[in-house]
């Protein structure tokens, strides 16, 4: 497994800035956020690309996911991660999150990474699950298509308080809508936070991890992201099932709540994770 961090963390930083900190703390991998005010796709130009292109290759850093999660550019009262969702009751409002997702994956595309990550569905409002699973499948299908296209997977993320939180709700989503360009993102802290042992859910959703987020969770489960080691997450046991199950590919730690100090939350991060994965006998660079 290797190991990234995001560049969610770095919200007063450019790109450039926060990969040459990232480097220079021992990382080989970021997830590039598309988002403001790193790579929000609407708004980037060829020689922006290309920028965001020559600075990886610059610090020789792989990229290990795109974030299309979070979209602080729209700037939503409500919440900025969630909104706009797939589910909104606007259909135009909606239009822009399958619009950004689209963009996120040509995007991906150009800059050499294998997949993006989205919000799963959204918060219902009051309204019936199985409607708002029904809407969203509905919403993603052109996206998958895109998503075919340009050889990128297209990976949802369950989370709490969102339309999929649970493993059992991720699987009943796969039974309505199949594709190759289509994966999950194992966020080990949101497992946690609804109650999925992360360990035994790796083993649940063998079939459809294809990327990890890491992040430490309190005894409470509220979410809310914490450096590793200030929570009580078992990661030693998580990073070993990951190991059973054969999975090779990126652990990226997200700690967008530390963009006050994101070089000490890196830091540490790195050194507590790489510390735990050596302990448990998990080969993670």
């Amino acid at each position: 497994m290797k190991l990234a961090f995001s560049t969610n963390a770095y919200l007063h930083h450019s790109f450039a800035e926060t990969c040459r900190r990232l480097a220079g703390i021992g990382y080989r991998g970021v997830e590039v956020m598309a988002d403001v005010p790193h790579a929000w796709p609407a708004y980037l130009l060829p020689e922006q690309k290309a920028a965001i292109r020559q600075t990886l290759a610059d610090h020789r850093l792989a990229v290990s996911n795109v974030n299309a999660f979070m979209m602080h550019a729209v700037n939503d009262s409500r919440q900025k991660y969630w909104h706009p969702s797939w589910i909104e009751p606007d259909p135009h409002y909606r239009q822009i999150r399958i619009d950004h997702t689209i963009r996120a994956l040509s995007l991906a595309q150009e800059i050499g990474a294998t997949c993006i990550t989205t919000e799963p569905g959204g918060p219902l409002e009051g309204r019936p699950w199985g409607e708002c699973l029904q809407l969203f499948v509905e919403m993603l299908q052109p996206v998958v298509k895109h998503a075919e296209q340009v050889g990128v997977k297209l990976l949802i993320e369950p989370e709490p308080d969102l339309l999929l939180e649970t493993a059992d709700q991720y699987l009943e989503f796969t039974r309505h809508i199949s594709s190759p360009a289509l994966g999950l993102n194992f966020d080990i802290g949101h497992f946690f936070c609804v109650k999925d042992d992360p360990a035994a859910t790796v083993h649940r959703l063998k079939d459809h991890i294809q990327h990890v987020h890491l992040e430490d969770i309190a005894d409470t489960r509220v979410h809310h992201h914490l450096i590793p080691g200030e929570g009580v997450i078992d990661f030693g046991a998580t990073l070993t099932a990951l190991q059973e199950i054969g999975y090779k590919d990126w652990v990226t730690i997200e700690l967008y709540t530390c963009h006050e100090n994101p070089d000490q939350a890196a830091r540490l991060a790195r050194e507590r994770v790489t510390k735990i994965a050596a302990q448990a006998g998990v080969d993670l660079a």
